[in-house]
């Protein structure tokens, strides 16, 4: 994927953390690390059927700055970028260009179809 890229859309990542549920067991919360800003970028959609429900799937390039190895505010696959009521499930993450100025991640958005 080429650049320019057009940063201009405001995302939180967040990252899946685990509490004791005070029962012996745990429960799973989402974690805001920050802000990055992006540009967003549509990609093949599906629909399926979930038990009785159907659920439509979209796959994104959300592309960011870069950031070092390691960094918290590097994304990473297992993470996600929330827009709003908008989740966009980070699955794997590359550089974007030669350059290695910016980061491709490629996202799934699930929603109830």
């Amino acid at each position: 994927m080429k650049g320019p890229f057009s940063l201009t859309r405001r995302l939180v990542l967040e990252e899946v953390t685990r509490q004791p549920d005070l029962a012996g067991g745990w429960v799973e919360a989402w974690a805001p690390l920050g802000v990055v800003w992006a540009d967003i970028r549509s990609g093949a959609g599906r629909e399926r059927r979930d038990e009785a429900v159907a659920v439509s799937s979209v796959a994104y390039r959300v592309i960011v700055r870069a950031a070092p190895v390691g960094s918290p505010s590097r994304p990473r696959a297992g993470q996600r970028f929330v827009e709003g009521t908008r989740v966009f499930a980070i699955r794997a993450v590359s550089e974007a260009g030669s350059a290695g100025l910016y980061l491709e991640c490629i996202t799934v958005e699930e929603v109830l179809a």
